[in-house]
Formats: C-alpha cells, sequence, structure tokens
C-alpha cells in the first residue's frame, strides 16, 4: 500500500495530490492519505512502506519527520531531495559537480565581491536561497541594488521564455515553454505556458539535472543558450500545468512500480 503526504498548497482548482490518487483510483491501487502534522516517526505504524511525498510545509518539523521516516521507509521524493532543491545553492554545487550547464554562479556574504560579480557580467540576477514560484528573482546592475548578504547571483542569460521538463525516473514525460514579457516566466508569475516535444538534447540535460540532485521525479527548469540549454533549478514538488503528458498517470504508474519492487 502507499503512504501518500498531500500537498499543503493544493486547493480545489489545482490539487496535484488528488489528480495522481484519482489515478490510483483508476488502477484499483490501495493507498491511504496521512498528515506530516499527526504522524508521529517513532511509532511502528509507518514502518516498510512506500511513501509519496507531494510536498511539505518548509519548517523543521515536517523535514524532520520526513528524515525520521526514512530510516524505514522508501520516501519518494526523499526529504534530501526535496529540501536540496529548495535550495538554490547546494542545487547549484550539484549541478557545477555533475557538469551540467547553468549559468556562471557566486554566492557570497560581501557586497564588494558581489559587487565585482555584478560589474563583470554588466548585471546579474539575484535569487533568494529559498525561493519559490519565481518570488523575489530581479535583475541587479549595481551593488547598491543589493539588500543584506548573503547573496546569490547568476550570470544573467537573455531570453524571453524558458522551459520546463517533467523528469520521472530516468526519462523525460513532458515540458512546457513559458512565456512572459518580464524576467521570470513561472505561470505563478503570469507566463503563459504551452505544451512542446522536448527536443533529445533538452531530455538528456534535464534527466542528469534530476539526476544529480537525487530525486525520483522533478520538474527542470531551462533556458536556450548558445545552441544547447541550461538549467536554472530543480523543483522536487513540481506541478505540471499546461502539459499535454498525462503526468498524473505516469507518476501513479511509477509510484505504483516502486511499492511493487520494495
Amino acid at each position: 500500500m502507499i503512504t501518500i503526504i498531500p500537498k499543503p498548497t493544493d486547493i480545489p482548482s489545482d490539487n496535484s495530490t488528488r489528480m495522481v490518487m484519482d489515478e490510483l483510483d483508476r488502477m484499483k491501487y490501495p493507498y491511504r492519505v496521512r498528515f506530516l502534522e499527526a504522524i508521529d516517526p517513532f511509532s511502528e505504524e509507518l514502518s516498510g512502506s512506500t511513501i509519496w511525498v507531494c510536498g511539505i510545509r518548509q519548517n523543521g518539523h515536517n523535514f524532520e519527520t520526513l528524515q525520521a521516516l526514512s530510516l524505514k521507509n522508501r520516501i519518494i521524493n526523499s526529504p534530501e531531495g526535496i529540501v536540496t532543491c529548495a535550495n538554490k545553492v547546494m542545487t547549484s554545487a550539484l549541478l557545477i559537480q555533475s557538469g551540467i550547464p547553468t549559468p556562471e554562479t557566486f554566492f557570497t556574504e560581501s557586497k564588494i565581491m558581489a559587487g565585482r560579480f555584478i560589474k563583470k557580467h554588466g548585471k546579474a540576477v539575484y535569487k533568494p536561497i529559498y525561493g519559490f514560484d519565481g518570488v523575489g528573482i530581479h535583475l541587479v546592475e549595481d551593488e547598491d541594488e543589493l539588500g543584506d548578504p548573503p547573496y546569490y547571483l547568476q550570470e544573467y542569460v537573455p531570453n524571453d521564455r524558458d522551459f520546463r521538463v517533467f523528469v520521472i525516473g530516468d526519462r523525460a514525460v513532458g515540458a512546457i515553454m513559458r512565456v512572459s514579457d518580464h524576467l521570470t516566466h513561472n505561470i505563478h508569475q503570469g507566463g503563459c505556458g504551452s505544451a512542446i516535444d522536448i527536443p533529445k538534447q533538452m531530455a538528456e540535460i534535464a534527466v542528469r539535472a534530476a539526476q544529480s540532485v537525487g530525486v525520483d521525479y522533478g520538474g527542470v527548469d531551462l533556458l536556450a543558450c548558445d545552441g544547447s540549454y541550461v538549467v536554472l533549478e530543480v523543483n522536487g514538488t513540481p506541478n505540471w500545468h499546461c502539459m499535454q503528458a498525462p503526468v498524473p498517470r505516469m507518476l501513479a504508474e511509477y509510484l505504483i512500480s516502486q511499492d511493487k519492487n520494495r
């Protein structure tokens, strides 16, 4: 049986957890729904189980509960993978270590050093370390535009669109192109998404990126650059807005396969 941890941000009109549960219902595969706030990780009730975590709150309780549960259960995605994806610094470090193309990245507490990086590139993209949905991302052209440290900066790659590729296991199963007239193209920031076929090179880079941060499935965000693609980040609890691929069914099939293999 699969245990499901619902995404806290699900709403009736955008319920990722329910979409996958509906597919499990169609396949007549058993599951139960639990909430992290009501789980005692020291109880033997959850042991040897497959646990699908559709999403968590970014707080110590949720993460520590998952960490403890992971000792005796198969968790998808792992708590380490989810937290890594939420941390832009660690994500970038793993992408670079794995040789995956990504914009030049800089991280410092020194405003002077950050200013040198900005001057080197003419302008840079500032991002919150633990940001989501494109919130707080903006261009900076001078160190005086920076707030309080630390500073996570990336070179600016000129673009009017980005791409999100949904990866499950070792396959890129769906992709969208997101277009907007501002810096971030996230759907939540007003970007317009449309499904696209996945070029081979994009698929290969996206799969490598998801594997490098240690997730079973993820949403990999990329930009076109110099005839190839660079990876911006990997989302460990992604939505699949605008994708034509039947992601909920594919995800349900993956969960079933992992539960049976366990």
